[in-house]
């Protein structure tokens, strides 16, 4: 059997691990179109959306081959898909963390997806103070010669949450050497602050809706209008006497 051309192993190897990064690719688009639909629809029916926004990754052919070297992981596309679960990230960022549990409970209601592994880190903190919930979730991806399911890490955190990790990630990026144990309390104490903040802002914001709801009773205004697809139409009054008069 004739050995293959290296240059026709190189095309062959090229079109499999494109194949490849793209079913992961289109794992994210079908997450961030779930996410974007849930975001509009929460923001149109209850005037309020829990998600500020998103922010997709994905893992560098080189930065894979390094992690399965480095765990000793079998070599092969099927090592790859079993072993390394966030290829593909996700993180969604929100304003409390009340809305935290409920997009996690938002995708729990999608049936095509299937929730594997959480780790609640708000519950739970790291003990450098970190707090965000991950979901590893299995995604359907629909190609022309049929289904792959591949897994997408989501991460949920309140906006406060986001800033702390990412400052945090900013300060020790790279930094091989150990941490003195000063500077290990004092982003321990800030992420303490961060959370104080986050829970602080979520009693506001309940307050604040309380008062906005009792002024709403006593307004018509606010039932008078819809928002679609952020356009404003005037509610058809008339088509509801004809709906209560079709329901006597």
């Amino acid at each position: 059997m004739n050995a293959q051309h290296p240059m026709e192993q190189l095309k062959q190897f090229k079109h499999d691990i494109t194949r490849f990064m793209m079913v992961y690719k289109f794992a994210l688009d079908e997450m961030e179109t779930k996410v974007d639909i849930l975001k509009e629809e929460f923001q149109s029916l209850h005037d309020y959306s829990p998600i500020e926004h998103t922010k997709s990754r994905l893992k560098s052919p080189e930065s894979i081959m390094k992690k399965m070297i480095r765990k000793n992981y079998e070599l092969s596309f099927e090592g790859i898909k079993s072993s390394i679960k966030d290829i593909a990230g996700l993180r969604i960022t929100c304003s409390f963390i009340s809305d935290i549990y409920r997009i996690r409970e938002m995708l729990q209601n999608q049936s095509d997806l299937i929730i594997l592994e959480e780790k609640d880190y708000i519950k739970n903190p790291k003990p450098n103070g970190y707090q965000s919930l991950h979901l590893l979730i299995e995604v359907p991806v629909f190609l022309s010669d049929g289904v792959e399911h591949v897994c997408v890490e989501v991460q949920i955190r309140t906006i406060a949450m986001d800033f702390w990790a990412s400052l945090e990630h900013k300060i020790f990026y790279k930094y091989n050497q150990s941490v003195p144990e000063r500077l290990t309390q004092e982003l321990k104490a800030a992420a303490d602050s961060a959370n104080a903040l986050d829970l602080q802002m979520e009693r506001l914001n309940d307050e604040i809706q309380e008062i906005k709801e009792a002024q709403r009773e006593g307004s018509m205004d606010e039932f008078n209008r819809i928002m679609i697809n952020n356009q404003q139409f005037h509610l058809p009054v008339d088509l509801l006497k004809l709906l209560n008069e079709g329901d006597e």
